[in-house]
């Protein structure tokens, strides 16, 4: 193959044609297409990817990498605590009671989920809770609370609130809440709103003493590990005899987290339309090009040029296009970005994203695909009229032309 003749050709047919402007504006059309399309799906994939992210860092606190719970019993027994305390340093326990309650401040009252923590343990695993009691030595009736809480009933530091719980207590011929006055001394801020209306820490021994519970048994144990995918199946296979259960977060956010991947995959091919719709413009730029210069392509053919030679320069003129449409569209989408990092163009409601700056995260995998989707798209859109060059009647074209 003449790949001197080829570029030549090539060279040739990418310069402005002033007889027929309408090729060559399609083609620019095309060009600005491809990049706008890779622009935008690198932004919007950088974006979905920085979200879940985001979500993730902040479930992933709230919510424990593993959560130990009774499973054919009504609690966990101490007993189980020192056992994997022991055998699993690498791992850090901390044990749990949890109630629904109302939380009452004056004339304003809130429901909430309260939990019974050890101080010192609970501060090892959770770094928001850590913050919130940092400086402090919480009493057992101490609360701490989440941030909606404190705003919703105007909380001080050592105000006195009352909490009523779910479970009754027997008066006379009727059933009471129980209730309790507890003192506020600090609050947290989680970045996810639901969590900072819901969520109060209390010391153990305060949920203890009004649950009536025994010192020896918790409602769960909150594990920290940083390696929780693999740690699930060594704990699991300890706690079968133990008649208790073992989560993961990912497992209690499973159906949230489907959810988003389920929505990245929709708005990937979406968006991927705007580059096949961009490359229609390379297929009929193209078609123009072989239409209008049927002549030329006939003599080539008739002073020996192949068929595949002809081939050639179409396929290379198409991919010419679509390819510097790529390179650009990278281009535009990394500045795109750069900007979004750099510049709080758009700011979110932090209550309802977790953060009010936006998150950005391209991940790797998600690049590649954006660049051999685009590809694919550009090659098989340059190949039908590289294809339909060579069909071309020399004989004919050269007798009528």
């Amino acid at each position: 193959m003449n790949k001197e003749l080829v570029n030549f050709i090539v060279k040739k047919y990418l310069r402005f044609d002033k007889k027929n402007p309408f090729i060559s504006v399609s083609a620019i059309l095309a060009f600005i297409g491809v990049a706008i399309g890779v622009m935008v799906l690198i932004i919007s994939m950088a974006i979905m990817n920085g979200t879940a992210k985001e979500f993730e860092k902040k479930l992933f606190t709230m919510n424990y990498p593993l959560s130990i719970y009774p499973k054919y019993q009504n609690s966990v027994n101490k007993k189980l605590l020192s056992k994997l305390e022991e055998k699993y340093q690498n791992l850090k326990f901390s044990p749990y009671l949890t109630s629904q309650a109302i939380v009452q401040s004056g004339d304003k009252m809130s429901g909430a989920v309260i939990f019974g923590v050890d101080q010192k343990k609970e501060a090892n695993i959770n770094s928001i809770y850590k913050e919130a009691v940092k400086d402090l030595d919480l009493k057992k009736y101490d609360i701490v609370v989440g941030q909606g809480i404190k705003d919703d009933l105007f909380l001080l530091k050592d105000n006195k609130v009352t909490l009523y719980f779910t479970s009754l207590n027997p008066s006379g011929f009727s059933m009471m809440p129980k209730m309790k006055r507890f003192k506020y001394k600090s609050a947290f801020t989680s970045g996810l709103h639901a969590y900072d209306k819901a969520y109060i820490y209390t010391s153990i021994e305060s949920l203890q003493t009004i649950m009536q519970k025994d010192s020896n048994s918790f409602d769960g144990i909150h594990v920290y590990s940083d390696n929780a995918f693999d740690d699930i199946e060594i704990l699991r296979k300890d706690l079968k005899k133990e008649g208790v259960g073992i989560v993961g977060w990912w497992q209690q956010n499973g159906n949230f987290f489907a959810a988003m991947q389920m929505e990245k995959k929709a708005l990937f091919i979406v968006l991927m339309l705007i580059i096949l719709v961009a490359s229609l413009n390379i297929i009929s730029s193209l078609l123009m090009t072989v239409m209008s210069r049927r002549k030329e392509i006939a003599l080539l053919l008739s002073m020996g040029a192949s068929a595949k030679e002809i081939k050639s320069i179409f396929l290379k003129l198409g991919t010419i296009i679509g390819f510097s449409g790529i390179v650009i569209g990278v281009l535009l989408g990394f500045f795109g970005m750069w900007i979004l990092d750099t510049f709080e163009i758009i700011s979110l409601p932090a209550d309802v994203y977790g953060t009010s700056k936006l998150p950005l995260d391209l991940d790797s995998i998600d690049f590649i695909s954006i660049i051999i989707g685009a590809a694919v798209i550009v090659t098989l859109s340059s190949y039908y009229p590289a294809k339909k060059a060579t069909k071309i009647d020399v004989i004919d074209v050269l007798r009528n032309e």
